[in-house]
């Protein structure tokens, strides 16, 4: 006999079962990451889940969303950018003393200094992205000891062109409007990140050019063979890469009202970690644009959690890390379980 209407509705017990199984497969660990840490930091502080902590919450992961959406194409080709970092803190300098030597020839031409500041540093922070895209498109290098040696470069040179010292004198309306400026209550450099993001999905999933980094790291043999330009699609990858974080450090330099050859340090890493976390893979070729963007509000997350909590940073970085492990482990596991599927 044939069961009940209700009895046809209710949801059969394998289902339920199921359901995490099929979320890991499609999320990945980040939803399940994402629940832990809610649950844990909002019985360690009675703040975190208030709407202003996690407005800054946002507020702050701002500039790790925008460099690991750069992040996602290197991943996404089969490779990784260590110099993201460097990037970050070259364009910040290179932008400040532009920025800084314009204002104080020309104080009444503010805006200017402004643009002639943030070009000169997203240019600075570009060729970093450059010559790594030369090195692996062209010349065959590892992504990961061209973008190691670039790290060295570039924190080279922004160490020399600074001595070290902070760069100062930025004109107050650059930090004003792109550090601490708001529009309807919203953050201005929060604009640009959804700005940035939206441009990205456009490119990634509407274009042939988007697919193409898909292509080309899901089986780069099979993609030259289909017509595409594989060396220029690696070598796009990585002006991308440090084009995201030259934009991060220069809204950086506007938050901090300064550009640092030191800051920036952490990008690599946390990056990455999102990346990851957010399901991309570390072979190439799988990913999501949302996903990554929700990576790194969780990177922001746990560590806005990790300071209310009062835990001291040098254990933050135990945890990040641990995180970064974690993640992989779980890429590797989600894939055997597909794999299994398929048989």
């Amino acid at each position: 006999m044939m069961g009940s209407p209700a009895e046809a509705m209710k949801p059969k017990t394998g289902d339920l079962a199921d359901l995490p199984k099929k979320l890991f497969v499609k999320l990945g660990i980040l939803p399940f990451l994402l629940v832990i840490a809610i649950i844990v930091f909002a019985a360690m502080s009675d703040n975190f889940l208030t709407v202003r902590n996690l407005t800054n919450v946002l507020r702050q992961s701002v500039y790790l969303t925008i460099v690991a959406m750069g992040q996602m194409f290197a991943l996404l080709t089969g490779g990784f950018d260590l110099s993201v970092g460097t990037v970050v803190a070259l364009s910040s300098v290179v932008g400040a003393m532009v920025m800084a030597g314009t204002y104080a020839a020309m104080p009444d031409v503010v805006w200017l200094a402004i643009v002639l500041g943030c070009l000169a540093g997203i240019v600075a922070g570009g060729l970093v992205g450059v010559c790594n895209g030369v090195g692996v498109a062209f010349f065959n290098v590892s992504p990961f000891m061209m973008s190691l040696g670039m790290t060295s470069v570039g924190f080279g040179a922004a160490l020399f062109l600074t001595g070290g010292v902070p760069v100062y004198g930025m004109p107050q309306t650059f930090g004003d409007v792109f550090g601490f400026g708001s529009l309807l209550g919203i953050h201005t450099p929060i604009y640009g990140a959804l700005i940035i993001a939206v441009v990205l999905h456009v490119v990634l999933y509407r274009t042939p050019f988007g697919r193409h980094f898909y292509a080309v790291g899901g089986n780069i043999k099979a993609a030259r063979l289909s017509g595409v330009n594989t060396r220029a699609t690696l070598f796009w990858t990585y002006v991308i890469s440090a084009g995201m974080a030259a934009v991060a450090g220069m809204l950086l330099a506007a938050r901090l009202d300064t550009g640092e050859a030191n800051i920036g340090t952490s990008m690599p890493l946390q990056s990455i970690a999102a990346c990851v976390i957010a399901g991309v893979s570390l072979r190439g070729g799988v990913g999501r644009l949302e996903n990554v963007i929700l990576g790194a509000l969780f990177i922001g997350l746990v560590e806005n959690g990790m300071n209310l909590a009062r835990i001291e940073s040098y254990l933050q970085t135990v945890v990040l890390g641990l995180l970064l492990i974690i993640a992989v482990i779980a890429d590797q596991l989600r894939l055997k379980y597909v794999a299994s599927l398929k048989d």
